[in-house]
């Protein structure tokens, strides 16, 4: 047995003993449902020829400054990736989750990065959630002037993809009638209304206290921004035990951890193999 195959067959004997399953995702969940990963400029300007003629990284893109800036290039950038969102359908790894987690006593959570509302999608609405840097299905104020948030179903973008411009009008804020945002956490962003991410994790810390044989499940969580893998580190302190499925970045070799040198996609379709 090669060390892949053994990895794999641990992975397996610890998911099916764990009381419960944390599931922590990062950008590569949703990278095998067709969605971007914007790490890099290369990636993004070819996507968004509009910031390669400005010259603006991801980083500056994704920021309140650009809606103060050009806000229609910014409402450009996330009103595309709201339509992608919206038509990406999630790929069978989620429904493995379900099903590995519907297994177990205390169930599953998940605790996730990504702002695309896969998780919604594929059937985890009543699971505990918690979106770390919010979602992109609602909106705030710019300003704001309130804690208010709202669904962004009724605003459809369109967007010129020559320019990467937004085209019809600008969502306003319903109260004050300012210029509306995604409600995600944004690079130096003092603005975000996180009373939505304050709620959900609130639920998941109160499942936290029930699990005593718990997983951590890390897929596709990378180290740019460490919010998910600094989450899912700080089970193995409660005596969880961690996997972490990543073609990069190995994770440190213990008792109670495991790397898993593959992609999200190819880790699912391996995993098949055991629940036949």
């Amino acid at each position: 047995m090669d060390d892949r195959q053994h990895a794999l067959t641990v992975a397996w004997e610890w998911i099916r003993d764990a009381d419960a399953l944390l599931i922590c995702a990062g950008a590569g969940m949703g990278v095998d449902s067709g969605l971007p990963d914007f790490r890099g400029p290369e990636g993004l300007w070819r996507q968004y020829p509009g910031l390669a003629r400005a010259q603006l990284s991801f980083q500056e893109i994704a920021s309140p400054w650009a809606f103060q800036h050009d806000a229609a290039l910014a409402w450009g950038f996330y009103g595309h990736r709201l339509a992608m969102y919206r038509q990406a359908q999630p790929h069978r790894g989620f429904q493995q989750l379900l099903q590995w987690g519907g297994a177990k006593l205390h169930g599953c959570a998940v605790y996730t990065s990504n702002v695309d509302g896969q998780f919604q999608k594929a059937g985890f609405r009543s699971k505990p959630l918690t979106e770390c840097h919010g979602s992109l299905h609602f909106m705030q104020c710019t300003q704001p002037c309130g804690e208010q948030v709202w669904s962004a179903d009724d605003f459809v973008p369109e967007v010129d993809l020559a320019t990467s411009r937004l085209t019809n009008s600008l969502p306003r804020c319903p109260r004050c009638g300012a210029l509306a945002r995604p409600n995600v956490l944004m690079f130096d962003d003092l603005k975000w209304v996180d009373h939505r991410e304050r709620a959900q994790r609130q639920a998941h810390d109160i499942w936290l206290e029930h699990p005593k044989n718990g997983l951590v499940l890390e897929i596709g969580a990378g180290d740019a921004i460490s919010t998910v893998r600094s989450h899912s580190k700080s089970r193995l302190a409660q005596g969880w035990r961690m996997i972490r499925v990543n073609p990069a970045s190995p994770l440190h070799a213990s008792p109670h951890t495991l790397q898993v040198d593959m992609t999200a996609k190819a880790f699912f379709e391996a995993m098949a193999i055991f629940e036949a």
